[in-house]
């Protein structure tokens, strides 16, 4: 199997599934609870968080567990225009977000709230000059991406925060850092919110986390009892949160060299699809490695997926949330509708092999010769 989609999903890693085996097995009482094994199972899921904290460098208060990036992205957008709908009305998201930044946005149109998009360059690069034109007194909300998940694109973030507060100090400023985390630098003081998930870094499905700084107004989404975690209550799931910790600390070091490693291996492959008349490259300066974003002009990119699936072959069509549809990062960069219509998304890893890549790209030419003598029969 030649798995190529990491940016869809990662498999868990050994230790970090150790860790939620080890906390499962002897930390079985509720956090919530006041007897002996609940005081055990607490104090655990407190030292999980002062890791986190610790890395990050942000106040434990501010760490906020969730089922994963699109919950997170929905207390923050959500909670924070609701706490602040006095203030203003008005939200600017950018071009290249993930979906379910999106559909938060319908949403939040629906009960009155108004969304602008911010241009971006052909690079990918948010347009300041737009963003600027597009601050106004009643702006509450930014939300920008960190690293697009289709194609890479990676912002930065402490510029767009200056251009933000020097037009309304007030306005608050959150990024979907879920594709930066594990792959390059993420700080969380650029932003006054951050989501991130633990599936993205070697770690389990169905958790996440929001960082908010404590000086953001937010109104919950849900409510219970509990006292660990007033923005999201319920029993904390005291293996997950462990893993999380975990696979945190694993993914934030040796960055610099997982990242020489997996240029190399996006080097390679760009270099051997560049041979292709029928292959677009949708990639600018400010890609990041782990992500490399194709167009097949010629043919569908469905197709041309499951083919490559025949030989246990894994990549996507785009994101995974929006398998399928157009790529909106794609149109947002080039402005061409053909060419947004069949982009495959090819993701790395530090897990990758030069083995791998060499029959990824042997497979892809047999995929790219037949389908192509198909088409021309057909015709």
């Amino acid at each position: 199997m030649i798995y190529l989609d990491y940016s869809a999903t990662t498999p868990v890693n050994y230790d970090v599934l150790e860790s939620y085996i080890r906390s499962t097995r002897d930390f079985s009482g509720n956090p919530n609870s006041i007897h002996s094994l609940g005081v055990k199972s607490k104090a655990l899921v407190h030292s999980a968080i002062k890791q986190i904290s610790d890395t990050f460098n942000v106040l434990e208060s501010e760490i906020t567990f969730t089922s994963g990036a699109t919950m997170s992205n929905n207390l923050a957008l959500i909670g924070t225009s609701l706490a602040n709908m006095r203030m203003g009305n008005h939200i600017i998201v950018s071009k290249l977000e993930h979906p379910s930044i999106y559909e938060i946005c319908k949403y939040l149109e629906s009960i009155g709230f108004e969304i602008s998009y911010v241009d971006n360059k052909e690079d990918g690069l948010i347009d300041f000059e737009d963003l600027k034109k597009k601050m106004r007194p009643d702006t509450i909300l930014v939300s920008i991406c960190a690293v697009n998940s289709e194609t890479g694109i990676r912002q930065p973030l402490k510029m767009i925060r200056q251009v933000i507060k020097k037009e309304n100090n007030q306005t608050f400023f959150h990024s979907d850092m879920t594709q930066a985390l594990g792959k390059v630098p993420v700080n969380f003081h650029d932003v006054d919110l951050a989501s991130v998930s633990a599936h993205k870094i070697y770690g389990p499905k169905g958790i996440g986390l929001l960082y908010k700084n404590s000086r953001v107004p937010l109104t919950p989404l849900l409510y219970g009892s509990g006292h660990t975690n007033t923005l999201n209550p319920g029993t904390p799931p005291v293996p997950l949160i462990v893993a999380f910790a975990k696979a945190i600390r694993l993914a934030t070091t040796d960055l610099d060299k997982r990242e020489n490693f997996i240029k190399r291996l996006n080097d390679k492959v760009v270099e051997d699809l560049k041979k292709y008349d029928g292959v677009l490259i949708n990639h600018s300066n400010i890609c990041i490695p782990h992500i490399l974003n194709i167009s097949l002009m010629d043919m569908k990119a469905e197709t041309f997926l499951h083919a490559l699936e025949e030989h246990e072959v894994y990549v996507s069509t785009n994101t995974a949330c929006a398998s399928g549809e157009i790529s909106t990062s794609v149109m947002a960069m080039y402005n061409d509708l053909k060419r947004a219509s069949s982009t495959l998304r090819i993701s790395f890893s530090h897990l990758t092999t030069t083995d791998e890549i060499n029959k990824f790209l042997l497979y892809f030419k047999m995929v790219y010769e037949k389908l192509s003598f198909m088409k021309k029969n057909e015709e």
